[in-house]
């Protein structure tokens, strides 16, 4: 540890003046009932005597305080360098115990809040670890079971056969799926995943979603609403594949969760002229107040009964996050349980050249 010893010089100079001023005193009160010198030769005596002993305790109290409190002190620095992140470490040593106090307060309350974020940091990843288990472990053993009822003796008959393989097949398929999802928000979180920034019609985006995701809302008899289809062209600046990703996400989500017979309405709002949101809606269940500021976590769901009959890898929401980020925008979540949610996103508006050469800002009427 490369230390410098920064000397305080505050306590030896008043304790000297304290001692310096009694004895002086108390010699003078002597010598006139001893002696009785005059006034002058008192006052005089007095001076020098209070000089002489100031000198002597200054010295005496300075050698006194580095050679034994100026240890201990030290050795305190020693003990707490050890620690990599120690903040003592080479910083001057200072025998000043108001300082020193403090800086070991400063420390302290510095490590308490370093570890309760390492005991928040290990709770999360042993939930991590479990919730990334569970989900490999139910297709795979999935997989496991149809491949092995097939080993012993089922492949004999073709009907059972094709069912079954087809089965284990979806259970691949779902592997994949949370392989490639968790490859992704990887490579999101750690900045690897390079972003495309186009220009494209947002409207134009969200009209193909709805076009990809008919036949899963018709499914489950819930209506996808355009609140904006009679909008024109809207033209905004990102990485369209990751956007349509995120937009796909949450309207999926919507219907996922909402109820039969249910609504889901998307609409983009006009916040200022540089930025428009686009907010997705629903009449679903609802999420309760408590687990909203959790829902972007990775593998966390309302749901805790373990049931994964809705399938999906867990990451969706994280994923939507991390893009959304990534293009540095915002995301937000409004939702009442029982009654629905609201997710909502920013995106950069850009502008298009029409035929005339001229600049114009994509129109939005609300």
């Amino acid at each position: 540890m490369n230390i410098s010893f920064k000397k305080s010089y505050k306590f030896a100079i008043k304790s000297a003046l304290y001692i310096s001023l009694f004895v002086s005193g108390f010699c003078m009160i002597l010598s006139s009932i001893l002696y009785k010198p005059s006034f002058s030769k008192m006052l005089l005596f007095g001076f020098i005597s209070l000089f002489f002993v100031y000198v002597f305790s200054f010295f005496v109290l300075q050698y006194r305080v580095e050679r034994f409190i100026y240890r201990r002190v030290k050795k305190i620095y020693d003990d707490v360098s050890l620690l990599e992140s120690s903040t003592f470490i080479n910083k001057p040593i200072t025998t000043d115990m108001e300082t020193l106090t403090r800086e070991v307060k400063k420390f302290a309350t510095d490590k308490k809040l370093e570890i309760e974020m390492l005991q928040i940091r290990e709770e999360y990843r042993r939930e991590f670890l479990g919730n990334v288990s569970h989900e490999l472990k139910t297709p795979l053993f999935t997989v496991q079971g149809y491949l092995s009822t097939l080993i012993d003796g089922a492949m004999e008959d073709k009907s059972i056969r094709k069912k079954y393989l087809k089965r284990a097949e979806k259970g691949v398929e779902r592997l994949i799926y949370i392989v490639e999802d968790l490859d992704m928000i990887t490579k999101l979180e750690s900045g690897d995943l390079n972003l495309e920034f186009t220009k494209f019609d947002i409207v134009k985006l969200i009209q193909n979603v709805f076009d990809l995701l008919e036949m899963k809302a018709d499914k489950k008899n819930v209506t996808l609403s355009f609140e904006n289809d009679h909008l024109q062209p809207i033209f905004v600046n990102g990485d369209k594949d990751k956007i349509q990703q995120v937009v796909e996400n949450l309207i999926v989500n919507s219907i996922k969760y909402g109820k039969e017979g249910g609504l889901t309405e998307v609409s983009i709002v006009n916040l200022t002229n540089k930025k428009v949101l686009v907010r997705i809606s629903d009449n679903g269940e609802g999420i309760e107040a408590q687990n909203i500021p959790r829902l972007f976590e990775r593998f966390y769901r309302v749901d805790k009964s373990g049931s994964r009959t809705e399938g999906g890898s867990g990451l969706g929401l994280s994923i939507v996050k991390h893009i959304i980020e990534a293009h540095k925008e915002k995301i937000y979540v409004e939702s009442e349980f029982g009654i629905g949610s609201d997710f909502s996103f920013t995106l950069e508006k850009t502008f298009i050249t029409d035929q005339l050469g001229l600049k114009k800002k994509s129109n939005l009427k609300i």
